[in-house]
């Protein structure tokens, strides 16, 4: 299929000459355009409408999730009848194994994945594998090893009606591909049969298909619903991808085995001619545990560690991502780019130095340093035609596409740019509860930006002690109920959102009015003038949009900041007096998409020091094993793994209490 926008507006204000310019820049052969975009002139519907022009795949790159889901949303409205997919990290947990050579403290890998994201994930590359018209909404977990596309292409089963296939057959394949065999609890990456029906769950969908083989010969495949048994689609032929994107074809698995086993060679007389012995002993016995395990159940703990051998990769070449899913002539946008490159780019050196202790002390092999995200350059060189988009685009998009920068100042809806009050941030918060109580009088909604996730509790904490309806969000809150925040502060739910970096670019807030930016004078990442132009931009979706800086002090930032947004609102003001257009506010749906439907609950964690597990009781254990779940992940997330993992071990001593006590 071609791509099919939909949408009952037309391109208006600055959109014509912005999709005309970037389709011409496109089909000239330019490799980096910049679309500067001002907050509210409608960049997703331009970017929409480039795609529909170029027919192209497309990869459009964010740099948080909850941006990531926003642009899925809207993707997914334009072109209802395409392949749009979401991309991002599966983890709501994550403690990277680690040594610590200062204390000789080895921690384990640590991590809970989310299922249904999993599953999103899985679905992305089997559309980029199928079809053509498939756009792939990604964080930047997109340059992380994913495993090779024509192993995942490779080991597809194929199965057509009127096809000889036995049972045994088939289900001795769903078993080389990942999938287990479980009559009793049947879900995603599970098959069960009996006689001569067979039921498989594919692990991209939320359906499972039912086969039907008599004689050796398949008789039909349908596909139902889980709960209700609802048949949903009657198939000819199906594809069955693997249940995971970690899977080799058994002669490659076979030669892995024996490149392992000689590595571990090497690395054993490398230490041992360094008089290095624990760390030979240490990296034989480990290795050898990791070779009985994936010769006999074909998987170990850790074996991305060992997934350049299972590619067949050479010593340091990148290792495969979700780029290389995408055919080579495919279109990238990548949104917020003067933050979402500098991310990409600093994602290598991170990675390399945790796993490089790693393997100097004989934890790992020398090999586990290729199962890695991709170096900047490396990413670059997989790029075809790229669109750098943002309000605030960084010296390196300007420079890279040769100054080419296809400015979007003009908002259809000719809403002006807020006007920007200063104000002293001695008593801000009480000034703040003055400015709020009018807000939620016009039913309008207030964002309040910190400067620290610390801040951001206790203010919410404060205000609801209050009775106001507030919540806060930060990066300690897993990214689906991040999206459920969001969705509820739009609905009503409550009034107030408090934030740190998150509340920055991007996000569709129409119903919020009022801006608050506490501590705007301690210049700095969080206070320069981009994040201030960008943090003004959430309030420019609302004809009373509003935008208070707090501070005691006109830093410099402060003031090139407003003489941007001046010179933007003066653009407009022209605009709308020579076309006689009335500013309105943007009037958009609330969306509910299933695939972010979440039940996880929303608690207010307080930080602690430390808890005495002594006086835990029946009363209080869940909510302590709560808290500790969140210090825990806090902590790896500032990488003190000493402290994670102290966390984990009460955490375990808790759930062992709350089987006794149940007892």
């Amino acid at each position: 299929m071609k791509f099919k926008l939909i949408s009952k507006f037309n391109p208006s204000g600055d959109q014509p000459k912005a999709i005309n310019q970037l389709v011409e820049g496109i089909k000239k052969g330019y490799k980096h355009q910049v679309l500067l975009g001002v907050t509210g002139s409608g960049k997703t519907f331009t970017l929409a409408n480039v795609i529909k022009e170029v027919q192209k795949p497309t990869l459009v790159i964010s740099h948080n999730k909850t941006l990531a889901a926003q642009l899925y949303s809207e993707f997914k409205e334009f072109f209802a009848h395409n392949a749009v997919e979401y991309f991002i990290s599966y983890y709501d947990y994550y403690q990277p194994e680690a040594y610590i050579p200062s204390t000789d403290t080895y921690i384990e890998k640590d991590a809970s994945i989310n299922e249904q994201i999993d599953r999103l994930r899985l679905k992305a590359t089997t559309s980029l594998l199928s079809r053509d018209d498939v756009i792939v909404v990604a964080s930047v977990s997109c340059i992380y090893n994913i495993g090779s596309p024509e192993d995942f292409k490779d080991l597809c089963i194929y199965i057509e009606v009127a096809k000889r296939c036995s049972i045994d057959f088939l289900t001795s394949e769903l078993v080389k591909i990942r999938y287990e065999r479980n009559n009793i609890n049947f879900s995603r990456n599970k098959f069960r049969y009996q006689g001569n029906i067979i039921d498989i769950w594919p692990s991209y969908l939320e359906s499972f298909i039912r086969i039907k083989i008599e004689d050796d010969e398949i008789k039909y495949i349908k596909e139902y619903k889980p709960l209700t048994n609802e048949l949903l689609y009657e198939h000819k032929k199906f594809y069955i991808y693997p249940a995971s994107h970690f899977v080799t074809t058994p002669p490659k698995f076979e030669e892995a085995l024996k490149n392992i086993k000689l590595e571990l060679e090497e690395r054993v007389e490398y230490f041992k001619s360094q008089n290095n012995l624990i760390e030979a002993e240490r990296i034989y016995r480990r290795t050898m545990n990791d070779l009985e395990l994936l010769k006999t159940t074909g998987f170990c703990h850790g074996i991305e560690n060992y997934s350049r051998h299972f590619s067949g990769r050479n010593p340091n070449e990148r290792p495969f991502c979700l780029l290389d899913y995408f055919p080579k002539d495919f279109l990238c946008i990548i949104d917020e780019s003067h933050v979402t490159i500098p991310q990409i780019y600093g994602m290598y050196e991170g990675d390399r130095s945790r796993k490089q202790n790693l393997v100097d002390y004989g934890f790992r092999l020398p090999s586990a340093l290729d199962n890695r995200p991709l170096k900047f350059d490396e990413f670059l060189g997989l790029l075809n035609y790229v669109i750098y988009s943002s309000a605030t685009p960084a010296e390196f998009e300007i420079k890279i596409s040769k100054n080419r920068v296809v400015e979007q100042i003009v908002r259809p809806t000719g809403l002006v740019d807020p006007e920007v009050e200063i104000r002293p941030a001695y008593k801000q918060i009480e000034n703040v509860k003055k400015e709020i109580n009018t807000v939620i009088k016009n039913k309008e909604r207030v964002l309040i930006n910190t400067l620290t996730k610390r801040t951001a509790e206790d203010l919410t904490d404060y205000l609801a002690s209050k009775n106001y309806k507030v919540k806060y969000i930060h990066s300690d809150i897993d990214a689906l109920t991040r999206i459920n925040i969001i969705k509820d502060l739009r609905k009503g739910e409550f009034d107030i959102l408090v934030g740190v970096n998150l509340l920055r670019e991007g996000l569709d807030l129409p119903e919020v009015s009022l801006v608050c930016i506490l501590d705007a004078d301690k210049e700095g990442f969080l206070r320069n003038e981009t994040t201030l132009i960008q943090l003004a931009g959430r309030a420019a979706r609302n004809i009373n949009g509003k935008i208070i800086l707090y501070a005691d002090k006109i830093t410099n930032s402060i003031k090139q900041a407003v003489k941007e947004m001046k010179r933007r609102r003066e653009i407009q003001v022209e605009y709308n007096k020579k076309y006689k257009i009335k500013p309105r506010s943007i009037i958009k749906a609330v969306k509910e998409l299933e695939e972010f439907q979440y039940n996880a609950r929303n608690k207010h964690f307080s930080e602690i020091k430390d808890i005495n597990i002594e006086y835990v009781n029946k009363d209080n254990i869940d909510e302590t094993i709560k808290i500790l779940e969140q210090e825990m992940k806090k902590s790896a997330e500032l990488l003190d793994f000493e402290t994670a993992i102290m966390y984990r071990e009460k955490i375990k001593i808790l759930k062992e209490m709350k089987v006794k006590i149940k007892k």
